[in-house]
């Protein structure tokens, strides 16, 4: 198919895309209504929310998205969408050849950089929309200083309220501010930045919010690599699309949400979603299997050389070391979701890992572990700890990260942002490894003053140091009775 001649990724050419076996829109585009306004349109977006749009479509849904740029950079997303009708393409990398699908539920793109609110409120406030959908990641929540206020331009969260402010004078109903953001809580962050953010326009406008807006939280997942110049090269080799920004996904996807909309919603359940009262309990599962699975092979690896997650899962050692971690250590923290069993879970996480089509960088786990930590594995130490239970692999977990920010120069950790503090005490715990637990940031008192997990830290450095990251996994390993295996 190399010798396919290119097509340009345009409405006028579907039929010829389409024609190659790709893929595309087979709905009328023309009737998708601009009912969902998405703020930060990047990669994640449009492997996630807008495939379910996009899928919904397919059924009959008219739930279409206006993407909404606030940044400068977004001159760059907003020329290549503009150019192509808003079409891009889906790669999906799972085991054998990657995939490709042309996606179509995007059906406009605003870009609004400082000083263009006008058009956000447009948008906000245009009678059909219903719903403002948001990936801005965490850092785009955090409430601005008073000398951001005063000499900056206006944080995301003051534009968008100003905006609600404009659809309330217009005498238009309440929508759903819907968080897409990996983060817990997500819908009770936005809430809480959008209040913020209205107290300080004033006026009525926060009264407003209250009453009628809703913010259902949501835990959004599917592992989604930077898009590079193999992977338009492989597009253009393998199909023949021309893509400006094509968007590289792991087959995986969930979303799982509260069902919780002003304005009424997609029929987001058709596509794959799970509507929940639980949502609290599926970010747990998140947080101490995927998220920590990830956090905990990653400083061993990166010392053991590895580079790739795959090549990790690939050797006994770490694969076996990771099963009996979310199988005996993690597990029995969590309380069971009703169908969705954690074992099941724990195989999924497991696969996702050993795909080597995403080809996700060890380097990549290891950025500001004394942020994830605290919420990724301490909660499991500590319940493990209550019900006097395992916490072995994962204080070898924490004994591989204290050496990795103790003995990899600075200049090499690329990804890594854990900052001085961290290094510093990783420095420390060179001469004495249970200096590190003085890490107060990161390690409870409960767990400082623990004996049992200041022995199984001390022992799991002691290995790391002695027989290397490899070796300290397998010290820790037993093999997993019947009933445990995934």
């Amino acid at each position: 198919m190399a010798s396919l001649a290119p097509l340009e990724l345009i409405q006028a050419r579907i039929a010829e895309i389409a024609a190659r076996g790709v893929p595309v829109p087979e709905y009328d585009r023309g009737r998708l209504q601009r009912r969902i306004v998405h703020v930060g349109v990047g990669g994640f977006h449009r492997a996630h929310l807008a495939v379910y749009a996009h899928e919904l479509a397919a059924s009959g849904s008219t739930w279409g998205i206006a993407g909404l740029g606030l940044l400068e950079r977004d001159a760059q997303m907003a020329a290549v969408l503009r150019a192509q009708d808003h079409l891009y393409t889906l790669i999906e990398k799972g085991e054998g050849e990657p995939s490709a699908a042309v996606i179509g539920s995007i059906v406009g793109f605003v870009h609004a950089p400082p000083g263009h609110d006008v058009e956000v409120a447009e948008l906000v406030a245009a009678p059909e929309t219903a719903i403002l959908s948001l990936t801005v990641t965490e850092a785009g929540y955090g409430e601005p200083t008073r000398e951001q206020l005063a000499s900056g331009p206006a944080p995301t969260f003051d534009r968008l309220a100003a905006a609600l402010g404009v659809r309330r004078d217009r005498g238009l109903g309440p929508l759903t501010i819907l968080s897409c953001d990996n983060l817990p809580g997500n819908g009770d962050v936005a809430r809480t930045a959008t209040l913020n953010a209205a107290e300080r326009i004033g006026g009525s406008l926060r009264a407003w919010i209250e009453a009628g807006c809703t913010f259902p939280n949501s835990m959004v997942d599917r592992i989604t690599p930077v898009t590079d110049e193999s992977d338009r090269r492989w597009l253009r080799d393998a199909t023949g699309i021309d893509d400006g920004w094509p968007v590289v996904a792991e087959p995986f996807r969930q979303w799982v949400m509260e069902d919780a909309f002003a304005a009424g919603r997609p029929p987001w359940e058709d596509a794959g979603a799970l509507i929940t009262d639980r949502i609290h309990d599926w970010e747990l599962y998140k947080l101490r299997m995927l998220n920590a699975g990830h956090s905990c092979m990653a400083y061993l690896a990166a010392l053991a050389g590895i580079t790739f997650v795959h090549e990790a899962m690939a050797l006994p050692a770490v694969r076996r070391f990771l099963e009996e971690l979310l199988h005996r250590e993690a597990l029995p923290t969590l309380t069971e979701i009703p169908g969705h069993p954690r074992e099941d879970y724990i195989r999924s996480v497991l696969e996702r890992f050993a795909n080597p089509g995403v080809a996700d960088q060890i380097a990549r786990l290891c950025i500001d572990g004394s942020a994830k930590f605290p919420t990724f594995l301490i909660p499991t130490i500590a319940g493990q700890l209550a019900m006097d239970g395992p916490v072995e692999r994962a204080a070898t977990a924490l004994a591989g990260w204290a050496r990795y920010v103790g003995v990899v120069d600075e200049a090499d950790m690329a990804f890594d942002s854990s900052g001085a503090v961290a290094r510093r005490h990783g420095a420390a715990a060179l001469a004495e490894p249970l200096a590190f637990l003085e890490f107060g940031e990161v390690f409870p008192p409960a767990l400082q003053g623990s004996e049992r997990f200041r022995a199984a830290f001390a022992k799991a450095y002691g290995t790391v140091v002695e027989a290397g990251p490899l070796a300290a996994m397998e010290a820790v390993s037993a093999p997993l009775a019947a009933g445990e295996l995934p």
